[in-house]
């Protein structure tokens, strides 16, 4: 990592997380400056939370992006300090923000390619709280794109 550790991406979530939202961005957006692109891990973990955080939906589908293209170039050991224990598992929620992101476009076809993509990737998840919460997401997107005028995944801020 160029010059950021961690503890500055998760400081920054954490913020974002307690209703600083404003300043949890603005941190986030100094991580990402910081980095190089060779800085794979945190470039995707903090595009993933930069695209939560924007009003305009075409910045956040280009966030959404940005980290998916990062995810290629990951290895377990480079999110171990955030205790993760596998890439793979990151696959599920990047695929399903592009397809919620999509949808709400009105991108029907590549909603589909990312409910698609996403639910193969499953299987990377651990039959936990997270697992249930992101499988239900594909469950709700895969009715949505049935029901294009149906409500939204999740309330973005």
């Amino acid at each position: 990592m160029a010059g950021i550790v961690w503890t500055q991406v998760t400081d920054a979530v954490a913020l974002t997380q307690s209703g600083e939202v404003q300043a949890g961005k603005a941190a986030l957006e100094e991580c990402w400056a910081a980095t190089s692109s060779d800085d794979h891990a945190v470039r995707c973990v903090v595009a993933h939370y930069l695209a939560d955080l924007q009003d305009d939906l075409d910045i956040e589908i280009a966030w959404d992006e940005r980290a998916l293209a990062e995810l290629p170039h990951l290895r377990d050991e480079d999110v171990a300090g955030l205790g993760i224990t596998s890439v793979a598992g990151f696959a599920p929620s990047l695929h399903l923000n592009l397809g919620d992101g999509y949808l709400r476009r009105g991108d029907l076809g590549r909603a589909r390619e990312h409910l698609t993509r996403g639910r193969a990737t499953l299987g990377a998840l651990a039959d936990d709280a997270y697992g249930v919460m992101i499988r239900r997401g594909f469950d709700r997107l895969g009715a949505r794109l049935d029901d294009p005028d149906g409500t939204p995944l999740r309330r973005r801020p």
